[in-house]
């Protein structure tokens, strides 16, 4: 995978990323976790591939970050996970939690429902598309969780508040809501509803209003509002 092995010292991930987050890189959690996962890769299939394991950096550069929203784990089926929360790579169905994303879109904007479940151009626009867990094995949902990757994400979650501001939390379910703790809310902005999944959906995410929230903050700091049609 990239440089998550015993060679380089310096991951590649995106600008601005190893700087802010140099010491976890550094600290013995994340040497443990790299000895977990090269085993694991060696003996199962492991999603997402190794070179799109930190896509959500790699699309969003630190200093650009505008909107964070947080998912779990990476889809665990096949062909699915590409490293940023909710998407799907280009041709691969839309999960039901994506299509109430995507219900809800339409809903706020009167946008109409996207062709594709691939979210990168959310992430280029400075939407930072982060999985609490950045690693699954195939088909075993939550099999990579307690083993570091939510110490690393919490200390992505904590660098983003301490040194960005007027950034937009878009924080779905319990889970997610649980992070609010990392988050200064007197430099940011925390938008918290029941998360997307077919289970939760219709218990207020749609009619949550969140897309449009978040461009009117963003264009309320002078900052351009989020395209979310992803044409």
């Amino acid at each position: 995978m990239p440089q998550l092995d015993n060679a380089p010292a310096r991951p590649d991930i995106g600008e601005g990323w190893y700087e802010a987050l140099a010491a976890e890189f550094q600290a013995g959690y994340f040497a443990q976790l790299k000895a977990f996962l090269m085993e694991d890769q060696a003996r199962n299939t492991v999603f997402p591939r190794a070179r799109d394991i930190f896509a959500a950096f790699n699309n969003t550069p630190f200093e650009q970050v505008r909107v964070v929203i947080l998912g779990q784990d990476p889809y665990h089926g096949p062909g699915q996970a590409h490293g940023l929360c909710f998407s799907v790579p280009e041709g691969i169905p839309p999960p039901p939690s994506l299509m109430n994303i995507f219900q809800e879109i339409g809903r706020d904007l009167g946008l109409q429902r996207p062709t594709t479940g691939d979210l990168t151009p959310w992430a280029r626009q400075g939407v930072l598309l982060l999985n609490a867990t950045l690693t699954v094995r195939s088909g075993e949902a939550g099999s990579h969780q307690g083993r570091g990757w939510e110490q690393f994400t919490d200390a992505v979650i904590r660098a983003v508040s301490e040194k960005n501001s007027g950034v937009i939390f878009l924080l779905w379910g319990r889970y997610a809501q649980q992070k609010s703790v990392l988050i200064d809310p007197e430099r940011h902005y925390v938008l918290q509803a029941p998360h997307p999944s077919p289970l939760s959906a219709h218990r207020g995410f749609i009619g949550c209003g969140h897309f449009s929230r978040v461009n009117e903050l963003l264009v309320a700091q002078g900052k351009p509002p989020i395209d979310w049609s992803l044409k």
